[in-house]
């Protein structure tokens, strides 16, 4: 008698951290709980900004702007005379001035 008294209580004991465990496991029928929705779980304050701002130098913005505009009002002038059958010596260099400071307005307006 006293054996199985004993016997139940190292059961009872043994089984008591076993139940504790499994409270976190798979419950057939009910779903596991979402994912939270703080990607980085608070690490940063939230009136902290995330990205570093990026400062855009507004008058150099402008001038190139009006650089490119000027340098691309040039074009169908140097193209009419490529149709005519003279090839303006500076059209290459200004085409590829007007790739260079449109890549460059670009990437300051969208980093």
């Amino acid at each position: 008698m006293i054996r199985l008294v004993f016997l139940s209580i190292i059961v009872l004991v043994c089984l008591h951290p076993a139940h504790a465990q499994i409270k976190d496991a798979y419950t057939p029928g009910v779903p596991p709980p979402p994912p939270p929705l703080d990607r980085d779980q608070g690490k940063t304050a939230p009136d902290e900004p995330k990205l570093p701002q990026h400062h855009i130098d507004l008058v150099k913005l402008q001038q190139e702007a009006d650089d490119l505009a000027h340098t691309a009002q040039t074009i169908p002038g140097d193209v009419a005379g490529v149709r005519q059958g003279t090839l303006p010596k500076d059209i290459i260099e200004k085409l590829r001035r007007i790739e260079k400071l449109s890549k460059r307005l670009r990437s300051e307006l969208n980093p």
